[in-house]
């Protein structure tokens, strides 16, 4: 596994001389559709946010924004996306919850809707499938990759973005849960490959996740069949208009990374302590900043920050995720390069973070720039940890006035120099005003 999983992250590196050889050129005309969308004959409940349940899920990846360029039309989401090309979808079997029937469902996105794919019976449900010895009475959510939607614009590296992403929506299902008293938890080790072929996908779309949100029960459902028809998810007209190009790396890479190695579980929970009213405005009105102006944040805003995102991630498999940061602009702390609260280097680095993000302003104008590694060998894992630590990064920083920017390029092996340590770099962010 490991020899497979270096070569995917070594092959998929920036260096300054890869940007300025590699370029990719994009066709802005036809782009891979962000939405997928199941037959107009399945029946679909709009989710109005006159009811709590309904909110619950609008809240984790509805429309917020409508953004129009010259020849370019997209819409922003509750959760962020690379690109905002939005490779992920959501899927959720839920059982006794009012205002649904007990089913499995499909989050339509672009119609601000679920759609049921198939109803289940009381003895039924997907909790055999995935070797659970417990029944869920609430929801269960899939999170699925369909890798092209990325690929089209960032190729090879495409499958970081896609874990990054994911671990987004993590993120928001977990702040959604919080919003409305839910129980919470993130499932890792579930046989991927067989939860593919129940939902019908083929090469297009794979799961990396899933979040139990909702009370453990002590019995057994029976398994059934899902009947659904194989959709591409990045086509248009019913997979009439597909533009989809096969990425046998990053196939090889999901595949060489679908084994779960030595986990250990996190069973402590996350205490978050936010005003509830304004943390549901700042979930919908959360933006990535696209410029700085080199002013400071005061100690307890950074803080407050970190207290955030260094709560417990409940899951099955808590992989470990260093968290390095430069402290560029904090009144009353110390500038200098920090891992896990701890200084380990003095010194002014925000022009060296700034060049080791792409030489991008963001990197070196901002209050503090973070850098995400890990060295675990549970690859799908670690990575949707760091966009679950990247997502509450968003938040908690949004929260207080604060910008926040995820940044998913940067020169890799020139990060490892300067942190010192030989490592896997899996995201940049920035945050400050």
């Amino acid at each position: 596994m490991l020899v497979s999983l270096n070569q995917y992250h070594q092959n998929t590196k920036h260096s300054y001389l890869s940007v300025r050889t590699n370029s990719n050129q994009v066709d802005w005309n036809n782009p891979p559709n962000r939405f997928k969308n199941y037959a107009d004959s399945y029946k679909r409940i709009h989710l109005d946010s006159k009811n709590s349940n309904y909110n619950f899920l609008y809240l984790i990846s509805g429309i917020t924004a409508k953004k129009t360029y010259p020849g370019i039309e997209y819409y922003l989401r509750v959760n962020p996306s690379a690109g905002a090309l939005y490779p992920n979808e959501v899927y959720f079997q839920v059982r006794n919850i009012e205002g649904f029937e007990d089913g499995i469902y499909h989050l339509e996105v672009s119609s601000s809707s679920v759609v049921l794919l198939q109803t289940i019976k009381t003895n039924e449900g997907i909790e055999n499938l995935l070797g659970l010895d417990f029944s869920i009475d609430g929801f269960v959510f899939f999170i699925s990759s369909l890798y092209f939607r990325s690929s089209w614009k960032y190729k090879n590296r495409a499958f970081r973005y896609c874990l990054l992403d994911a671990g987004h929506l993590i993120g928001s299902i977990e702040a959604s849960s919080y919003l409305f008293d839910k129980e919470f938890e993130i499932l890792y080790d579930f046989p991927k490959q067989k939860l593919n072929e129940f939902f019908s996908f083929d090469e297009k779309e794979f799961f990396t996740s899933i979040c139990l949100v909702g009370t453990k029960k002590d019995d057994k459902k029976d398994e059934f069949s899902l009947i659904l028809p194989t959709l591409d998810g990045s086509s248009y007209d019913e997979g009439k208009l597909s533009f989809f190009v096969k990425n046998e790396l990053i196939e090889k890479a999901y595949d060489d990374t679908l084994k779960v190695r030595n986990r250990r579980s996190q069973e402590n929970r996350a205490i978050f302590n936010f005003q509830k009213q304004r943390f549901q405005d700042t979930i919908f009105n959360r933006r990535s900043i696209r410029e700085f102006t080199k002013q400071s944040i005061s100690k307890i805003q950074f803080e407050s920050i970190m207290n955030v995102v260094n709560q417990a991630i409940t899951s099955d498999c808590d992989e470990q995720v260093d968290i390095f940061y430069t402290i560029n602009r904090v009144e009353g702390l110390e500038i200098g390069l920090y891992k896990n609260g701890k200084l380990i280097k003095n010194g002014d680095f925000s022009l060296k973070a700034g060049y080791l993000c792409l030489e991008q302003d963001l990197g070196k104008s901002s209050a503090v720039t973070f850098f995400l590694a890990s060295k675990s060998q549970n690859y799908q894992e670690a990575y949707q940890k760091a966009g679950v630590i990247g997502h509450r990064l968003y938040l908690a920083s949004n929260y207080l006035e604060i910008g926040c920017s995820g940044i998913g390029a940067y020169y890799d092996d020139e990060v490892c120099e300067f942190l010192e340590e030989q490592t896997m770099i899996f995201y940049a962010l920035a945050i400050g005003n």
